[in-house]
């Protein structure tokens, strides 16, 4: 039976871990672990687990890591096959793990995400991850069941076990030996689409990444950066065309780098005609501190390039123009789209 590592990072959030840490323990698996990787809190919440949950390891660090920094932290305290990140807001299914497990039976698949429905919606998706995600040609992600900011019930229509691009980072399960091997999370990354930057690292290389249905976890969200934050409209921005220079194959690198950029300048100077200042200001500085880091960038680009194995990018890079698909024919579903 595979061990699974459960990391749970977590900064100043004793709420969260009194709400939802109990589910997490009462897991009927096995051989698990659950860690806490607490970026020096200051709330009592390691004092509180410690207290309540003494079977939980704590890994304690001397600052806030972020989720970056805090997981990558974390990794060598773990004992298992399996990593899984856990966001310190998820509860969970008490089987959910053994259905995980049962996922990496192939050992062609590196990471798995479980269907992730709304903790306070819990008939519907949830917006981080919802059945496991894709990129659309100039690298805007979605997922199925969630298209940009529309929602979708789940009534079983994505029940069917299928590779996707990208695991959500709340509940991302991967073989530990294959993490390391890939390094971990780009702490340049700070917050959003590491996890996505990962994935595509992980198909690069030849592996794949899994949606497994029948695991089903249940998300608040929102719970680091609310969705309408200027932060958040930052690290979308200048992440995204991070994780698009290092990964993109030769071929497409060029066509798909320059489509998104003009996408995004289209998108600024849109939110400044709508009078929203402070995500244009948001967008402006993400472009600005992307060429600022673009040297160290780049070099991770060729440093990457040297070790994937598969040419071509992978097939969850879907040849759709979602944006238009949207906005423009107001398809709303993965599956009006596709």
């Amino acid at each position: 039976m595979l061990r699974i590592s459960v990391i749970i990072v977590s900064w100043n959030a004793l709420e969260h871990l009194q709400n939802y840490l109990p589910s997490v323990a009462a897991t009927q698996y096995d051989n698990f672990e659950i860690i806490l990787a607490d970026n020096a809190s200051t709330d009592g919440s390691k004092k509180w687990v410690e207290e309540n949950f003494p079977g939980v390891r704590i890994a304690t660090f001397d600052k806030n890591y972020g989720y970056c920094g805090g997981n990558n932290r974390a990794v060598p305290y773990a004992t298992g096959d399996i990593l899984l990140f856990l966001n310190n807001d998820v509860r969970v299914e008490p089987n959910w793990l053994n259905v995980i497990a049962n996922c990496f039976k192939n050992d062609e698949v590196a990471a798995v995400q479980p269907k992730m429905r709304s903790d306070t919606q819990p008939e519907y998706f949830e917006y981080a991850g919802a059945a496991g995600g894709y990129l659309d040609r100039f690298g805007y992600p979605f997922c199925r069941g969630r298209i940009f900011d529309f929602v979708e019930k789940d009534d079983g229509q994505y029940d069917n076990p299928t590779d996707i691009l990208w695991a959500s980072g709340a509940a991302l399960a991967i073989r530990k030996n294959i993490f390391e091997q890939l390094r971990g999370f780009d702490e340049d990354f700070e917050f959003h689409m590491e996890e996505i930057d990962l994935c595509w690292r992980i198909w690069n290389n030849g592996y794949k990444v899994k949606f497994c249905p029948k695991s089903v976890i249940y998300h608040l969200g929102g719970g680091s950066l609310p969705m309408d934050s200027p932060r958040k409209v930052y690290y979308n921005y200048r992440n995204n065309l991070r994780m698009l220079w290092k990964n993109c194959s030769t071929d497409t690198i060029s066509w798909r780098f320059t489509g998104r950029y003009l996408l995004d300048i289209i998108a600024a100077f849109r939110t400044l005609f709508q009078g929203k200042w402070e995500e244009f200001k948001a967008i402006a500085k993400a472009h600005y501190h992307f060429w600022k880091g673009f040297a160290a960038t780049h070099k991770k680009r060729a440093d990457l390039q040297k070790e994937r194995k598969i040419d071509d990018d992978p097939a969850g890079i879907l040849s759709i123009n979602v944006v238009m698909e949207y906005f423009g024919k107001k398809k709303k579903t993965f599956r009006e789209i596709i």
